[in-house]
């Protein structure tokens, strides 16, 4: 099978070269692409100096542009499945090779790696792991399945979760609104334990009033998701 991680990279100069590292030591039959989103560091000029594989974005489109460019780029090569992983050192690559054995083997369509489950590791802020719940208990609502994790952003996914994803995708904090898509058609996502770092440099892109929006801005969208599938119905 052809395996692909797909690292979405802003302003990740700090961190790049581990993640790529990572990848290369704990999951060496895993391809990889960068997915630079027009960052204003030197992301780009180390994707070039090390030979990092690539694709450099003109534009900043945002993480989720920047996956969908990523799925687009494993459709159109030919990957039978595909993994976020982000390019801020936080995911351990060493989970790969166990979560595409969890994708085949249990027939999901979606593994995501989940820090709730054992809850080892960085557990995240205490701010956000009350976003997390909160979003849980709505997916629970909505769609009757439980995902601890849902803004995990290391999710592996089967071809046609790929295929999907390539055509449409949510371009803000796209990660519960995305599994709340799939569930939606009936797909399955399966969890498995992950234990996760914190990031070494640089800032996460939601903090103080954003985190308000996130909140809100994901809601709605979770909603919207919802009422366009019952009015297609």
């Amino acid at each position: 099978m052809k395996k692909l991680v797909i690292i979405p990279a802003y302003n990740e100069s700090g961190n790049i070269l581990r993640a790529v590292a990572d990848i290369r030591e704990h999951a060496p039959d895993f391809d990889y692409v960068i997915v630079n989103d027009c960052s204003t560091d030197t992301t780009l000029r180390l994707c070039r100096e090390h030979g990092l594989n690539h694709v450099n974005l003109s534009v900043n489109l945002g993480i989720g542009g920047a996956v969908q460019t990523g799925y687009l780029y494993g459709i159109q090569n030919g990957y039978d499945l595909a993994v976020q992983f982000d390019g801020d050192g936080q995911h351990d690559a060493v989970y790969l090779p166990q979560m595409a054995d969890v994708l085949l083997s249990s027939g999901s369509d979606m593994v995501i790696g989940s820090r709730f489950i054992e809850k080892e590791g960085f557990q995240s802020s205490g701010l956000r792991r009350l976003g997390i719940r909160y979003f849980s208990g709505l997916i629970r609502l909505l769609t009757g399945a439980r995902v601890t994790d849902p803004t995990s952003g290391m999710r592996m996914v089967n071809r046609d979760v790929m295929t999907i994803y390539a055509n449409n995708y949510p371009k803000d904090y796209p990660e519960p609104e995305s599994v709340v898509a799939i569930l939606r058609m009936g797909k399955k996502v399966t969890e498995l334990p992950v234990v996760m770092r914190e990031r070494r440099e640089g800032d996460s892109s939601i903090g103080g009033l954003i985190s308000a929006y996130y909140m809100i801005k994901v809601t709605l969208a979770i909603l919207m998701e919802c009422l366009r599938k019952e009015h297609a119905l």
